[in-house]
């Protein structure tokens, strides 16, 4: 029963790391009615799990590599939960939670278990099309942003603007939207991604470079928003740091030609 409570524990954690996003980074405060109940939820299903596990193993500290993994996990979500009390912030939730989903992952989809997910392909496609359209909103913002420079350059030259463009401001939300449109579907094809992997390669996959580029973007990614958001940053910077994030993107698109782990047989 420990792997079908840690499963379910699982399960919530990656449902408080995408719900964590709109709290934290759409000023959406309404989700932080499914992030944090579903942390506690997580942490306690965990705790059972954790408990259950170790004494089924007979002894009471963790030995074995898959409890130290499920360990750290429940500590970085108790971690949140306990920042989130004393300073009521979920700021540190879009990194803590994500790491203790892949960390849950790993220790509950270990090698030898059954699998929870067995309709693979369906997964798969799920995963491929999550971050497809993650990609098409990046690419969308940079367009966007290409555009809103133009405008403004032909504007302070007092130059005639192009009247097939909407406003500035217009241009700007266009390019802003898309990247907050982006990161849910991006986090959700990792946690997706993450979640086949650990049971159709193991945990060799999280150690392929082109994984830790995949998440590197992710991060990256976060970063964008944060800064465009309470910098509002536009125009010349904006088209740069959208490049940056999309040039990240086409290395990683390169990389899977390299990647040595990052294939999936067909079922």
């Amino acid at each position: 029963m420990s792997l079908l409570w840690l499963k379910v524990a699982v399960l919530l954690y990656g449902v408080a790391s995408l719900a964590v996003l709109p709290v934290a980074l759409y000023n959406r405060p309404l989700w932080r009615h499914i992030a944090i109940p579903a942390t506690v939820a997580a942490v306690l299903f965990h705790f059972v799990s954790l408990a259950e596990m170790l004494n089924a193993a007979h002894h009471s500290l963790p030995v074995e590599a898959h409890e130290v993994q499920s360990v750290l996990a429940i500590l970085l979500a108790a971690s949140f939960i306990a920042v989130y009390v004393r300073y009521r912030t979920v700021a540190l939730g879009i990194f803590v939670l994500p790491v203790a989903f892949l960390l849950s992952v790993v220790a509950a989809f270990r090698p030898g278990q059954e699998q929870l997910l067995p309709l693979r392909t369906g997964w798969i496609f799920l995963h491929v099309t999550l971050l497809l359209a993650a990609y098409a909103a990046l690419f969308i913002s940079l367009l966007a942003s290409l555009l809103y420079l133009i405008q403004e350059r032909r504007l302070k030259s007092k130059q005639a603007s192009l009247t097939w463009l909407p406003p500035l401001e217009t241009t700007d939300q266009i390019a802003l939207k898309s990247l907050l449109f982006g990161l849910p579907c991006m986090t959700g094809g990792l946690l997706v991604g993450s979640l086949v992997a650990q049971q159709t390669i193991g945990a060799s996959y999280f150690l392929d470079p082109k994984i830790l580029l995949a998440f590197a973007m992710w991060v990256a990614y976060c970063a964008m928003i944060f800064i465009r958001r309470h910098s509002g940053l536009r125009g010349r910077r904006a088209v740069y740091l959208s490049s940056f994030i999309f040039l990240v993107v086409l290395t990683v698109w390169a990389a899977n030609q390299f990647s040595s782990v990052h294939r999936f047989a067909a079922p």
